[in-house]
Protein backbone atom coordinates (compact mmCIF):
# COMPACT_ATOMS: atom_id res chain seq x y z
CA UNK A 1 0.00 0.00 0.00
CA UNK A 2 2.89 2.15 0.51
CA UNK A 3 4.48 1.75 -2.23
CA UNK A 4 1.27 2.56 -4.30
CA UNK A 5 1.26 5.52 -2.90
CA UNK A 6 4.58 6.55 -3.68
CA UNK A 7 4.03 5.55 -7.08
CA UNK A 8 1.15 7.57 -7.21
CA UNK A 9 2.91 10.75 -5.91
CA UNK A 10 5.93 10.28 -8.22
CA UNK A 11 3.22 9.85 -11.10
CA UNK A 12 1.69 12.48 -10.15
CA UNK A 13 4.46 15.04 -10.03
CA UNK A 14 5.90 13.98 -13.15
CA UNK A 15 1.97 15.06 -14.75
CA UNK A 16 2.11 18.30 -13.30
CA UNK A 17 5.75 18.32 -14.67
CA UNK A 18 4.62 17.37 -18.20
CA UNK A 19 1.73 19.80 -17.43
CA UNK A 20 4.02 22.37 -16.82
CA UNK A 21 6.08 21.97 -19.90
CA UNK A 22 3.14 22.33 -22.26
CA UNK A 23 2.44 25.18 -20.75
CA UNK A 24 5.88 26.97 -20.88
CA UNK A 25 6.31 25.46 -24.77
CA UNK A 26 3.04 26.67 -25.56
CA UNK A 27 3.83 30.43 -24.25
CA UNK A 28 7.20 30.15 -25.82
CA UNK A 29 5.70 29.66 -29.18
CA UNK A 30 3.69 32.59 -28.74
CA UNK A 31 6.53 34.93 -27.82
CA UNK A 32 8.27 33.29 -30.65
CA UNK A 33 5.09 34.45 -33.08
CA UNK A 34 5.47 37.70 -30.95
CA UNK A 35 8.74 38.57 -32.04
CA UNK A 36 8.75 37.64 -35.44
CA UNK A 37 5.55 40.04 -35.87
CA UNK A 38 7.54 42.60 -33.69
CA UNK A 39 10.46 42.58 -36.08
CA UNK A 40 8.50 42.74 -39.06
CA UNK A 41 6.83 45.88 -37.75
CA UNK A 42 10.30 47.30 -36.96
CA UNK A 43 11.30 46.90 -40.36
CA UNK A 44 8.30 48.81 -41.87
CA UNK A 45 8.64 51.47 -39.53
CA UNK A 46 12.37 51.87 -40.44
CA UNK A 47 11.52 51.57 -44.13
CA UNK A 48 9.12 54.53 -42.80
CA UNK A 49 11.42 56.56 -41.38
CA UNK A 50 14.36 56.16 -44.19
CA UNK A 51 11.64 57.48 -46.60
CA UNK A 52 10.76 60.35 -44.51
CA UNK A 53 14.78 61.17 -44.14
CA UNK A 54 14.66 61.23 -47.96
CA UNK A 55 11.93 63.53 -47.71
CA UNK A 56 13.30 65.92 -45.12
CA UNK A 57 16.70 66.21 -47.48
CA UNK A 58 14.71 66.80 -50.54
CA UNK A 59 12.48 69.58 -48.69
CA UNK A 60 15.59 70.87 -47.55
CA UNK A 61 17.32 70.80 -51.06
CA UNK A 62 14.05 72.69 -52.41
CA UNK A 63 14.12 75.24 -49.54
CA UNK A 64 18.18 76.44 -50.31
CA UNK A 65 16.92 76.55 -54.04
CA UNK A 66 14.21 78.71 -52.93
CA UNK A 67 16.44 80.99 -50.56
CA UNK A 68 19.15 81.11 -53.55
CA UNK A 69 16.79 82.15 -55.88
CA UNK A 70 15.35 85.14 -53.27
CA UNK A 71 18.75 85.50 -52.69
CA UNK A 72 19.92 86.29 -56.57
CA UNK A 73 16.52 88.27 -56.95
CA UNK A 74 17.48 90.62 -54.02
CA UNK A 75 20.85 91.23 -55.26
Amino acid sequence: MEEKSILESLNDKVSQVLQKYHDLKGENELLRNEIVALKSENELKDKEIETLNEQNALKDMEIEDIVNKIESILS
